[in-house]
Protein backbone atom coordinates (compact mmCIF):
# COMPACT_ATOMS: atom_id res chain seq x y z
CA UNK A 1 0.00 0.00 0.00
CA UNK A 2 1.39 3.35 -1.02
CA UNK A 3 0.45 6.65 0.64
CA UNK A 4 1.95 9.55 -1.29
CA UNK A 5 1.68 12.89 0.50
CA UNK A 6 1.44 15.63 -2.11
CA UNK A 7 2.85 19.17 -1.86
CA UNK A 8 0.58 21.46 0.16
CA UNK A 9 -2.05 23.45 -1.73
CA UNK A 10 -4.27 26.40 -0.98
CA UNK A 11 -7.49 25.66 -2.89
CA UNK A 12 -9.78 23.29 -1.04
CA UNK A 13 -12.62 23.52 -3.51
CA UNK A 14 -10.30 23.05 -6.47
CA UNK A 15 -9.05 19.73 -5.10
CA UNK A 16 -12.61 18.65 -4.31
CA UNK A 17 -13.59 19.40 -7.91
CA UNK A 18 -10.94 16.94 -9.07
CA UNK A 19 -11.87 14.26 -6.53
CA UNK A 20 -15.56 14.43 -7.42
CA UNK A 21 -14.98 15.01 -11.12
CA UNK A 22 -14.73 12.46 -13.93
CA UNK A 23 -10.93 12.30 -13.82
CA UNK A 24 -8.55 13.12 -16.61
CA UNK A 25 -9.51 10.00 -18.53
CA UNK A 26 -13.01 9.34 -17.14
CA UNK A 27 -11.49 6.92 -14.62
CA UNK A 28 -13.41 8.23 -11.59
CA UNK A 29 -16.55 6.25 -10.73
CA UNK A 30 -19.02 6.80 -7.90
CA UNK A 31 -17.03 9.40 -5.90
CA UNK A 32 -18.18 9.49 -2.26
CA UNK A 33 -16.89 10.05 1.27
CA UNK A 34 -15.97 6.88 3.20
CA UNK A 35 -14.58 8.59 6.33
CA UNK A 36 -14.11 12.01 7.84
CA UNK A 37 -13.45 13.96 11.01
CA UNK A 38 -17.21 13.96 11.76
CA UNK A 39 -19.50 12.04 9.45
CA UNK A 40 -22.71 13.29 11.08
CA UNK A 41 -23.96 16.25 9.03
CA UNK A 42 -21.08 16.00 6.53
CA UNK A 43 -22.20 17.25 3.08
CA UNK A 44 -21.30 14.63 0.46
CA UNK A 45 -21.88 15.86 -3.12
CA UNK A 46 -21.40 12.32 -4.35
CA UNK A 47 -24.41 10.79 -2.57
CA UNK A 48 -26.40 13.88 -1.58
CA UNK A 49 -28.00 15.78 -4.46
CA UNK A 50 -28.51 18.85 -2.28
CA UNK A 51 -24.84 19.07 -1.21
CA UNK A 52 -22.40 21.13 -3.26
CA UNK A 53 -18.62 21.26 -3.54
CA UNK A 54 -18.63 24.82 -2.27
CA UNK A 55 -20.63 23.82 0.80
CA UNK A 56 -18.21 20.96 1.54
CA UNK A 57 -15.18 23.21 1.02
CA UNK A 58 -16.56 25.82 3.44
CA UNK A 59 -17.25 23.08 5.98
CA UNK A 60 -13.62 21.92 5.84
CA UNK A 61 -12.21 25.46 5.77
CA UNK A 62 -14.06 26.83 8.82
CA UNK A 63 -11.06 26.63 11.21
CA UNK A 64 -8.88 28.21 8.49
CA UNK A 65 -11.24 31.14 8.01
CA UNK A 66 -11.55 31.62 11.78
CA UNK A 67 -7.78 31.77 12.17
CA UNK A 68 -7.53 34.21 9.26
CA UNK A 69 -10.01 36.57 10.89
CA UNK A 70 -8.38 36.36 14.32
CA UNK A 71 -4.81 36.90 13.16
CA UNK A 72 -5.59 39.21 10.26
CA UNK A 73 -3.20 37.21 8.09
CA UNK A 74 -4.27 34.61 5.54
CA UNK A 75 -3.06 31.05 5.99
CA UNK A 76 -1.41 29.72 2.84
CA UNK A 77 -0.76 26.15 1.72
CA UNK A 78 -3.32 24.75 4.13
CA UNK A 79 -4.59 21.86 1.97
CA UNK A 80 -3.06 18.46 2.84
CA UNK A 81 -3.58 15.78 0.20
CA UNK A 82 -2.63 12.11 0.45
CA UNK A 83 -3.76 9.47 -2.08
CA UNK A 84 -3.63 5.93 -0.63
CA UNK A 85 -3.43 3.11 -3.16
CA UNK A 86 -3.51 -0.67 -2.79
CA UNK A 87 -1.34 -2.94 -4.93
CA UNK A 88 -2.87 -4.27 -8.17
CA UNK A 89 -2.90 -7.83 -6.83
CA UNK A 90 -4.55 -6.89 -3.52
CA UNK A 91 -8.15 -7.87 -2.82
CA UNK A 92 -10.90 -5.28 -3.12
CA UNK A 93 -11.38 -3.44 0.16
CA UNK A 94 -14.82 -2.39 1.40
CA UNK A 95 -15.78 1.18 2.25
CA UNK A 96 -15.61 0.27 5.94
CA UNK A 97 -12.07 -1.08 5.55
CA UNK A 98 -10.96 2.01 3.65
CA UNK A 99 -12.50 4.15 6.40
CA UNK A 100 -10.44 2.35 9.04
CA UNK A 101 -7.29 2.72 6.93
CA UNK A 102 -7.91 6.45 6.44
CA UNK A 103 -8.37 6.92 10.19
CA UNK A 104 -5.06 5.18 10.92
CA UNK A 105 -3.22 7.30 8.37
CA UNK A 106 -4.48 10.69 9.61
CA UNK A 107 -3.59 9.62 13.14
CA UNK A 108 -0.06 8.64 12.06
CA UNK A 109 0.39 11.90 10.15
CA UNK A 110 -0.72 13.97 13.20
CA UNK A 111 -3.59 15.43 11.16
CA UNK A 112 -6.03 13.97 13.68
CA UNK A 113 -4.11 12.31 16.55
CA UNK A 114 -5.90 9.50 18.36
CA UNK A 115 -8.01 10.79 21.27
CA UNK A 116 -7.60 14.44 20.19
CA UNK A 117 -11.00 16.07 19.53
CA UNK A 118 -9.36 19.30 18.36
CA UNK A 119 -7.49 17.92 15.39
CA UNK A 120 -7.73 19.05 11.78
CA UNK A 121 -10.79 18.56 9.62
CA UNK A 122 -10.43 15.87 7.00
CA UNK A 123 -12.31 13.55 4.66
CA UNK A 124 -11.45 10.43 2.65
CA UNK A 125 -12.99 10.25 -0.82
CA UNK A 126 -13.21 7.01 -2.78
CA UNK A 127 -13.71 7.26 -6.52
CA UNK A 128 -12.04 4.01 -7.63
CA UNK A 129 -11.88 0.42 -6.45
CA UNK A 130 -8.18 0.44 -5.48
CA UNK A 131 -7.56 3.78 -3.79
CA UNK A 132 -8.85 6.71 -1.75
CA UNK A 133 -7.82 10.36 -1.42
CA UNK A 134 -7.47 11.95 1.99
CA UNK A 135 -7.97 15.72 2.06
CA UNK A 136 -7.35 17.76 5.20
CA UNK A 137 -7.16 21.45 6.07
CA UNK A 138 -4.14 22.02 8.30
CA UNK A 139 -5.57 24.32 10.93
CA UNK A 140 -6.76 22.56 14.08
CA UNK A 141 -10.08 23.33 15.80
CA UNK A 142 -8.11 25.24 18.45
CA UNK A 143 -6.49 27.42 15.78
CA UNK A 144 -3.03 25.86 16.02
CA UNK A 145 -1.17 24.30 13.10
CA UNK A 146 -0.40 20.56 13.28
CA UNK A 147 3.16 19.31 13.52
CA UNK A 148 3.59 17.50 10.22
CA UNK A 149 7.37 17.16 10.27
CA UNK A 150 8.36 13.61 9.24
CA UNK A 151 4.71 12.77 8.62
CA UNK A 152 5.73 10.85 5.49
CA UNK A 153 7.89 8.49 7.53
CA UNK A 154 5.16 7.91 10.09
CA UNK A 155 2.55 7.33 7.40
CA UNK A 156 4.87 4.88 5.66
CA UNK A 157 5.33 2.92 8.89
CA UNK A 158 1.55 2.87 9.35
CA UNK A 159 1.10 1.49 5.82
CA UNK A 160 3.53 -1.34 6.51
CA UNK A 161 1.47 -2.34 9.55
CA UNK A 162 -1.81 -1.96 7.66
CA UNK A 163 -0.50 -4.36 5.00
CA UNK A 164 0.11 -7.00 7.65
CA UNK A 165 -3.22 -6.45 9.41
CA UNK A 166 -5.30 -6.61 6.23
CA UNK A 167 -3.36 -9.33 4.44
CA UNK A 168 -2.19 -7.04 1.64
CA UNK A 169 1.01 -7.07 -0.37
CA UNK A 170 3.83 -6.15 2.00
CA UNK A 171 6.23 -3.51 0.71
CA UNK A 172 9.69 -2.80 2.06
CA UNK A 173 10.16 -0.05 4.59
CA UNK A 174 11.52 3.18 3.11
CA UNK A 175 14.74 4.81 4.27
CA UNK A 176 14.25 8.32 2.86
CA UNK A 177 16.79 7.81 0.08
CA UNK A 178 14.36 7.01 -2.73
CA UNK A 179 13.75 9.43 -5.56
CA UNK A 180 10.42 11.15 -6.00
CA UNK A 181 7.79 9.26 -7.94
CA UNK A 182 6.61 10.97 -11.13
CA UNK A 183 3.39 12.89 -10.61
CA UNK A 184 0.35 12.18 -12.75
CA UNK A 185 0.82 15.55 -14.41
CA UNK A 186 4.41 14.64 -15.35
CA UNK A 187 3.35 11.25 -16.71
CA UNK A 188 0.49 12.71 -18.72
CA UNK A 189 2.78 15.40 -20.14
CA UNK A 190 5.35 12.81 -21.21
CA UNK A 191 2.60 10.77 -22.85
CA UNK A 192 1.22 13.84 -24.62
CA UNK A 193 4.64 14.81 -25.98
CA UNK A 194 5.56 11.26 -26.99
CA UNK A 195 8.39 10.97 -24.43
CA UNK A 196 9.29 7.54 -23.06
CA UNK A 197 10.38 9.10 -19.74
CA UNK A 198 9.21 11.98 -17.60
CA UNK A 199 11.54 14.97 -17.54
CA UNK A 200 13.01 14.20 -14.11
CA UNK A 201 13.73 10.58 -15.01
CA UNK A 202 15.28 11.69 -18.31
CA UNK A 203 17.44 14.28 -16.57
CA UNK A 204 18.54 11.77 -13.93
CA UNK A 205 19.77 9.35 -16.59
CA UNK A 206 21.72 12.11 -18.35
CA UNK A 207 23.30 13.42 -15.15
CA UNK A 208 24.43 9.92 -14.15
CA UNK A 209 25.79 9.36 -17.65
CA UNK A 210 27.82 12.58 -17.34
CA UNK A 211 29.32 11.86 -13.90
CA UNK A 212 32.11 9.51 -15.15
CA UNK A 213 33.24 12.25 -17.56
CA UNK A 214 33.66 14.96 -14.91
CA UNK A 215 36.30 15.71 -12.31
CA UNK A 216 34.42 18.52 -10.60
CA UNK A 217 30.93 19.93 -10.28
CA UNK A 218 31.78 22.72 -12.72
CA UNK A 219 32.96 20.19 -15.29
CA UNK A 220 29.76 18.21 -14.82
CA UNK A 221 27.56 21.23 -15.50
CA UNK A 222 29.66 22.16 -18.53
CA UNK A 223 29.31 18.63 -19.88
CA UNK A 224 25.54 18.72 -19.43
CA UNK A 225 25.31 22.09 -21.15
CA UNK A 226 27.39 20.81 -24.08
CA UNK A 227 24.95 17.89 -24.30
CA UNK A 228 22.09 20.31 -24.96
CA UNK A 229 20.64 20.34 -21.44
CA UNK A 230 19.56 23.69 -20.02
CA UNK A 231 21.66 24.49 -16.95
CA UNK A 232 20.91 27.18 -14.37
CA UNK A 233 23.71 27.49 -11.79
CA UNK A 234 23.12 29.29 -8.50
CA UNK A 235 26.14 31.30 -7.42
CA UNK A 236 26.94 33.36 -4.33
CA UNK A 237 28.22 36.96 -4.29
CA UNK A 238 31.77 35.62 -4.48
CA UNK A 239 30.95 33.65 -7.62
CA UNK A 240 31.14 30.29 -5.84
CA UNK A 241 28.74 27.66 -7.09
CA UNK A 242 26.03 27.09 -4.47
CA UNK A 243 23.51 24.97 -6.35
CA UNK A 244 22.15 24.11 -9.76
CA UNK A 245 19.01 23.24 -11.67
CA UNK A 246 18.65 21.62 -15.08
CA UNK A 247 15.93 21.49 -17.70
CA UNK A 248 15.03 19.09 -20.46
CA UNK A 249 14.94 20.59 -23.95
CA UNK A 250 11.32 21.16 -24.96
CA UNK A 251 9.96 20.99 -21.39
CA UNK A 252 8.18 24.34 -21.20
CA UNK A 253 5.49 25.83 -18.97
CA UNK A 254 2.27 27.47 -20.16
CA UNK A 255 4.16 30.72 -20.82
CA UNK A 256 6.68 28.98 -23.07
CA UNK A 257 9.47 29.22 -20.49
CA UNK A 258 11.98 26.47 -19.73
CA UNK A 259 11.09 24.35 -16.70
CA UNK A 260 14.06 23.71 -14.40
CA UNK A 261 14.46 20.98 -11.77
CA UNK A 262 16.95 21.31 -8.86
CA UNK A 263 19.36 18.40 -8.63
CA UNK A 264 18.06 17.32 -5.22
CA UNK A 265 14.52 17.11 -6.59
CA UNK A 266 15.73 14.80 -9.38
CA UNK A 267 17.40 12.31 -7.00
CA UNK A 268 18.60 12.60 -3.39
CA UNK A 269 22.24 11.94 -4.28
CA UNK A 270 22.37 14.53 -7.08
CA UNK A 271 22.51 17.63 -4.91
CA UNK A 272 25.49 19.87 -5.55
CA UNK A 273 26.95 19.13 -2.12
CA UNK A 274 26.88 15.37 -2.65
CA UNK A 275 28.18 15.60 -6.21
CA UNK A 276 31.09 17.76 -5.10
CA UNK A 277 31.93 15.28 -2.32
CA UNK A 278 32.07 12.46 -4.87
CA UNK A 279 33.81 14.23 -7.71
CA UNK A 280 36.30 16.25 -5.73
CA UNK A 281 37.36 13.76 -3.05
CA UNK A 282 41.02 13.96 -2.00
CA UNK A 283 43.11 11.55 -4.07
CA UNK A 284 44.84 8.97 -1.85
CA UNK A 285 48.48 8.17 -2.41
CA UNK A 286 49.20 5.08 -4.47
CA UNK A 287 50.06 2.04 -2.41
CA UNK A 288 53.80 1.43 -2.56
CA UNK A 289 53.33 -2.26 -3.37
CA UNK A 290 50.97 -1.62 -6.30
CA UNK A 291 51.81 -3.64 -9.41
CA UNK A 292 53.41 -1.55 -12.13
CA UNK A 293 54.18 -4.28 -14.62
CA UNK A 294 50.61 -4.81 -15.85
CA UNK A 295 49.31 -3.56 -19.20
CA UNK A 296 47.84 -0.13 -18.48
CA UNK A 297 44.56 -0.03 -20.42
CA UNK A 298 41.43 1.43 -18.83
CA UNK A 299 39.70 -1.94 -19.06
CA UNK A 300 42.48 -3.75 -17.23
CA UNK A 301 42.63 -0.95 -14.65
CA UNK A 302 38.92 -1.36 -14.00
CA UNK A 303 39.25 -5.11 -13.47
CA UNK A 304 42.25 -4.56 -11.18
CA UNK A 305 40.18 -2.06 -9.16
CA UNK A 306 37.31 -4.52 -8.84
CA UNK A 307 39.74 -7.22 -7.66
CA UNK A 308 40.24 -5.29 -4.41
CA UNK A 309 36.59 -4.51 -3.77
CA UNK A 310 36.03 -7.38 -1.34
CA UNK A 311 38.95 -6.33 0.88
CA UNK A 312 37.33 -3.16 2.19
CA UNK A 313 33.61 -3.95 2.58
CA UNK A 314 33.84 -4.39 6.36
CA UNK A 315 34.05 -0.64 6.92
CA UNK A 316 30.57 0.74 6.19
CA UNK A 317 31.72 4.19 5.09
CA UNK A 318 34.22 2.61 2.69
CA UNK A 319 31.66 0.07 1.46
CA UNK A 320 29.16 2.84 0.71
CA UNK A 321 31.79 4.85 -1.19
CA UNK A 322 32.84 1.86 -3.26
CA UNK A 323 29.24 0.92 -3.99
CA UNK A 324 28.58 4.44 -5.24
CA UNK A 325 31.70 4.37 -7.42
CA UNK A 326 30.72 0.90 -8.68
CA UNK A 327 27.58 2.44 -10.15
CA UNK A 328 29.71 4.98 -12.02
CA UNK A 329 31.90 2.18 -13.39
CA UNK A 330 28.85 0.22 -14.60
CA UNK A 331 27.58 3.37 -16.34
CA UNK A 332 30.95 4.06 -18.00
CA UNK A 333 31.18 0.46 -19.19
CA UNK A 334 27.68 0.68 -20.66
CA UNK A 335 28.67 3.74 -22.66
CA UNK A 336 31.74 2.13 -24.24
CA UNK A 337 30.56 -1.48 -24.64
CA UNK A 338 29.65 -2.91 -28.06
CA UNK A 339 26.20 -2.01 -29.32
CA UNK A 340 24.71 -5.48 -28.78
CA UNK A 341 25.49 -5.31 -25.04
CA UNK A 342 24.45 -1.73 -24.32
CA UNK A 343 20.74 -2.38 -23.68
CA UNK A 344 21.45 -4.81 -20.83
CA UNK A 345 24.28 -2.72 -19.40
CA UNK A 346 22.23 0.48 -19.45
CA UNK A 347 19.39 -1.36 -17.73
CA UNK A 348 21.89 -2.55 -15.13
CA UNK A 349 23.17 0.98 -14.60
CA UNK A 350 19.66 2.38 -14.25
CA UNK A 351 18.69 -0.32 -11.73
CA UNK A 352 21.90 0.05 -9.72
CA UNK A 353 21.30 3.79 -9.25
CA UNK A 354 18.97 2.93 -6.35
CA UNK A 355 21.67 0.71 -4.81
CA UNK A 356 24.21 3.55 -4.87
CA UNK A 357 22.64 5.53 -2.04
CA UNK A 358 21.77 4.77 1.56
CA UNK A 359 21.73 6.57 4.88
CA UNK A 360 25.35 5.58 5.55
CA UNK A 361 27.81 8.41 5.02
CA UNK A 362 30.36 7.55 2.37
CA UNK A 363 34.11 8.04 2.86
CA UNK A 364 34.44 9.09 -0.77
CA UNK A 365 38.23 8.72 -0.90
CA UNK A 366 37.73 4.96 -0.61
CA UNK A 367 36.03 4.89 -4.01
CA UNK A 368 38.84 6.76 -5.78
CA UNK A 369 40.32 3.74 -7.55
CA UNK A 370 36.99 2.61 -8.98
CA UNK A 371 36.04 6.17 -9.90
CA UNK A 372 39.39 6.73 -11.64
CA UNK A 373 38.82 3.55 -13.64
CA UNK A 374 35.34 4.74 -14.61
CA UNK A 375 36.72 8.07 -15.84
CA UNK A 376 39.47 6.33 -17.80
CA UNK A 377 36.88 4.17 -19.57
CA UNK A 378 34.61 7.14 -20.21
CA UNK A 379 37.45 9.04 -21.88
CA UNK A 380 38.84 6.15 -23.93
CA UNK A 381 38.15 6.22 -27.65
CA UNK A 382 37.85 2.51 -28.35
CA UNK A 383 36.27 -0.48 -26.66
CA UNK A 384 38.12 -3.53 -25.37
CA UNK A 385 38.66 -6.81 -27.16
CA UNK A 386 36.19 -9.60 -26.46
CA UNK A 387 38.15 -11.49 -23.82
CA UNK A 388 39.07 -8.36 -21.84
CA UNK A 389 35.45 -7.15 -21.89
CA UNK A 390 34.21 -10.58 -20.78
CA UNK A 391 36.66 -10.49 -17.88
CA UNK A 392 35.54 -7.01 -16.83
CA UNK A 393 31.85 -7.93 -16.99
CA UNK A 394 32.48 -11.04 -14.91
CA UNK A 395 34.24 -8.84 -12.35
CA UNK A 396 31.29 -6.41 -12.38
CA UNK A 397 28.93 -9.32 -11.74
CA UNK A 398 30.93 -10.39 -8.70
CA UNK A 399 31.25 -6.82 -7.42
CA UNK A 400 27.48 -6.40 -7.69
CA UNK A 401 27.00 -9.64 -5.75
CA UNK A 402 29.20 -8.19 -3.00
CA UNK A 403 27.23 -4.94 -3.00
CA UNK A 404 23.94 -6.85 -2.73
CA UNK A 405 25.30 -8.93 0.17
CA UNK A 406 26.50 -5.80 1.98
CA UNK A 407 23.14 -4.05 1.59
CA UNK A 408 21.34 -7.20 2.71
CA UNK A 409 23.53 -7.45 5.81
CA UNK A 410 22.63 -3.83 6.64
CA UNK A 411 18.89 -4.47 6.07
CA UNK A 412 18.82 -2.05 3.14
CA UNK A 413 15.83 -3.75 1.51
CA UNK A 414 15.33 -1.41 -1.44
CA UNK A 415 19.05 -1.25 -2.23
CA UNK A 416 19.37 -5.02 -2.03
CA UNK A 417 16.52 -5.47 -4.50
CA UNK A 418 18.01 -2.85 -6.83
CA UNK A 419 21.41 -4.55 -6.77
CA UNK A 420 19.80 -7.89 -7.58
CA UNK A 421 17.93 -6.37 -10.51
CA UNK A 422 21.19 -4.89 -11.80
CA UNK A 423 22.88 -8.26 -11.27
CA UNK A 424 20.37 -9.97 -13.56
CA UNK A 425 21.13 -7.55 -16.41
CA UNK A 426 24.88 -7.82 -15.83
CA UNK A 427 24.77 -11.61 -15.91
CA UNK A 428 22.92 -11.56 -19.23
CA UNK A 429 25.48 -9.15 -20.68
CA UNK A 430 28.40 -11.17 -19.29
CA UNK A 431 27.02 -14.38 -20.80
CA UNK A 432 26.59 -12.68 -24.17
CA UNK A 433 30.13 -11.32 -24.07
CA UNK A 434 31.73 -14.57 -22.92
CA UNK A 435 29.98 -16.98 -25.31
CA UNK A 436 32.08 -16.18 -28.42
CA UNK A 437 35.25 -16.20 -26.29
CA UNK A 438 34.41 -19.67 -24.98
CA UNK A 439 33.61 -20.93 -28.45
CA UNK A 440 36.99 -19.75 -29.71
CA UNK A 441 38.83 -21.33 -26.79
CA UNK A 442 36.97 -24.63 -27.11
CA UNK A 443 38.11 -25.03 -30.71
CA UNK A 444 41.72 -25.00 -29.47
CA UNK A 445 41.30 -27.32 -26.50
CA UNK A 446 44.38 -29.44 -25.65
CA UNK A 447 44.55 -33.09 -26.51
CA UNK A 448 43.35 -35.72 -24.07
CA UNK A 449 46.95 -36.50 -23.12
CA UNK A 450 47.71 -32.83 -22.45
CA UNK A 451 44.56 -32.39 -20.37
CA UNK A 452 45.46 -35.13 -17.88
CA UNK A 453 48.03 -33.10 -15.91
CA UNK A 454 45.63 -30.14 -15.98
CA UNK A 455 42.92 -32.30 -14.41
CA UNK A 456 45.45 -33.32 -11.76
CA UNK A 457 46.24 -29.65 -11.10
CA UNK A 458 42.53 -28.83 -10.84
CA UNK A 459 41.81 -31.61 -8.33
CA UNK A 460 44.81 -30.63 -6.23
CA UNK A 461 44.07 -26.90 -6.25
CA UNK A 462 40.26 -26.93 -5.89
CA UNK A 463 39.27 -30.39 -4.63
CA UNK A 464 35.81 -29.40 -3.38
CA UNK A 465 34.66 -28.10 -6.76
CA UNK A 466 36.67 -30.20 -9.19
CA UNK A 467 33.81 -32.48 -10.21
CA UNK A 468 31.48 -29.54 -10.92
CA UNK A 469 34.15 -27.82 -12.97
CA UNK A 470 34.99 -30.92 -15.01
CA UNK A 471 31.33 -31.41 -15.92
CA UNK A 472 30.84 -27.72 -16.74
CA UNK A 473 30.38 -27.24 -20.53
CA UNK A 474 33.10 -24.58 -20.33
CA UNK A 475 35.77 -27.03 -19.08
CA UNK A 476 37.37 -27.47 -22.57
CA UNK A 477 37.75 -23.70 -22.79
CA UNK A 478 39.23 -23.60 -19.27
CA UNK A 479 41.72 -26.32 -20.24
CA UNK A 480 42.80 -24.15 -23.20
CA UNK A 481 43.29 -21.14 -20.91
CA UNK A 482 45.39 -23.20 -18.50
CA UNK A 483 47.51 -24.64 -21.32
CA UNK A 484 48.09 -21.15 -22.76
CA UNK A 485 49.05 -19.83 -19.33
CA UNK A 486 51.45 -22.73 -18.76
CA UNK A 487 53.07 -22.09 -22.14
CA UNK A 488 53.56 -18.49 -20.99
CA UNK A 489 55.48 -19.58 -17.92
CA UNK A 490 52.69 -19.75 -15.35
CA UNK A 491 51.87 -22.68 -13.11
CA UNK A 492 48.28 -23.92 -13.66
CA UNK A 493 48.04 -25.21 -10.08
CA UNK A 494 48.95 -21.80 -8.65
CA UNK A 495 46.64 -19.91 -11.05
CA UNK A 496 43.72 -22.13 -10.07
CA UNK A 497 44.35 -21.63 -6.36
CA UNK A 498 44.59 -17.85 -6.77
CA UNK A 499 41.44 -17.68 -8.92
CA UNK A 500 39.46 -19.78 -6.45
CA UNK A 501 40.65 -17.60 -3.56
CA UNK A 502 39.45 -14.42 -5.26
CA UNK A 503 35.84 -15.58 -5.38
CA UNK A 504 34.00 -18.42 -3.68
CA UNK A 505 32.65 -20.94 -6.17
CA UNK A 506 29.78 -22.46 -4.18
CA UNK A 507 27.24 -19.94 -5.47
CA UNK A 508 28.72 -19.71 -8.98
CA UNK A 509 26.27 -20.89 -11.63
CA UNK A 510 29.10 -22.00 -13.94
CA UNK A 511 32.36 -22.28 -11.99
CA UNK A 512 34.51 -22.99 -15.07
CA UNK A 513 33.43 -19.66 -16.58
CA UNK A 514 34.33 -17.84 -13.38
CA UNK A 515 37.81 -19.41 -13.38
CA UNK A 516 38.35 -18.60 -17.06
CA UNK A 517 37.82 -14.88 -16.58
CA UNK A 518 39.91 -14.76 -13.41
CA UNK A 519 42.81 -16.77 -14.88
CA UNK A 520 42.82 -14.81 -18.14
CA UNK A 521 43.06 -11.61 -16.14
CA UNK A 522 45.86 -12.94 -13.92
CA UNK A 523 47.87 -14.66 -16.65
CA UNK A 524 48.20 -11.46 -18.67
CA UNK A 525 50.80 -10.37 -16.10
CA UNK A 526 54.41 -11.34 -16.80
CA UNK A 527 55.18 -14.79 -15.46
CA UNK A 528 57.70 -14.96 -12.63
CA UNK A 529 61.22 -15.54 -14.01
CA UNK A 530 63.28 -16.94 -11.16
CA UNK A 531 66.58 -16.95 -13.02
CA UNK A 532 66.23 -13.35 -14.10
CA UNK A 533 65.20 -12.30 -10.60
CA UNK A 534 68.22 -14.08 -9.08
CA UNK A 535 70.54 -12.40 -11.60
CA UNK A 536 69.02 -8.99 -10.80
CA UNK A 537 69.51 -9.50 -7.08
CA UNK A 538 73.14 -10.61 -7.59
CA UNK A 539 73.88 -7.59 -9.75
CA UNK A 540 72.28 -5.25 -7.21
CA UNK A 541 74.31 -6.75 -4.38
CA UNK A 542 77.53 -6.61 -6.42
CA UNK A 543 76.86 -2.98 -7.29
CA UNK A 544 76.35 -2.05 -3.65
CA UNK A 545 79.57 -3.76 -2.58
CA UNK A 546 81.55 -2.19 -5.39
CA UNK A 547 80.07 1.22 -4.68
CA UNK A 548 81.12 0.95 -1.05
CA UNK A 549 84.73 0.25 -2.24
CA UNK A 550 84.67 2.94 -4.92
CA UNK A 551 85.02 0.40 -7.77
CA UNK A 552 83.45 0.46 -11.22
CA UNK A 553 81.30 -2.53 -12.02
CA UNK A 554 80.42 -4.02 -15.39
CA UNK A 555 76.72 -4.79 -15.01
CA UNK A 556 75.74 -8.26 -16.28
CA UNK A 557 73.39 -8.60 -19.19
CA UNK A 558 69.86 -9.61 -18.14
CA UNK A 559 69.39 -13.25 -19.22
CA UNK A 560 66.73 -14.12 -21.76
CA UNK A 561 63.41 -15.54 -20.63
CA UNK A 562 63.35 -19.26 -20.08
CA UNK A 563 61.70 -21.04 -23.02
CA UNK A 564 58.24 -22.34 -22.30
CA UNK A 565 59.39 -25.92 -22.95
CA UNK A 566 61.77 -25.71 -19.99
CA UNK A 567 59.00 -24.83 -17.61
CA UNK A 568 57.31 -28.19 -17.82
CA UNK A 569 57.36 -29.89 -14.44
CA UNK A 570 57.04 -33.46 -15.57
CA UNK A 571 57.13 -35.73 -18.59
CA UNK A 572 53.82 -36.90 -19.93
Amino acid sequence: MIAAIKPAGSNTRGLLAYLYGPGRHDEHTDPHIVAGFAMLGMPDPGHDQDATLTQLARHLDEPVQLRNSEFGKKVTDHVWHCPVRAAPEDRSLSDAEWAEIAQRIVEAAAIAPAGDDLGCRWIAVRHADDHIHILATTVREDGRRPRLHDSGVRVGDACRQIEKDYGLRQLKKGDRTAGRRPTQAEMHKAERLGWEQTSRDWLQDHIRAAIPHAGSAEELLAYLEADGIAVKPRCGPSGDLLGYAVGRPGDLNNDGEQIFHPGGKIAPDLTLRKLKARLEAIVPEEHPTARRDRPSTPWHQATDALDTLHTDMADDTHAQARTTALGELIEATAQKAPAHLQAELRAASRAFARAQRSQIRAENQAGHTLRTAARAIAHTATGPDASVLATLLAALVWATVLAAHWHDAKSHAHQTEAARQALHHLQVAADQALTPVLDGLATRQPSEQARRPLVHDLRAAIPNHADRILTDPAWPALATVLADAEAGGHKPHQLLKEAAAQRELTTARQPARVLITRIQHTSRNPAPNLRAEAARRRSTLTGRLASSRGERVAWPVRPAAVPAEDTRRRQL
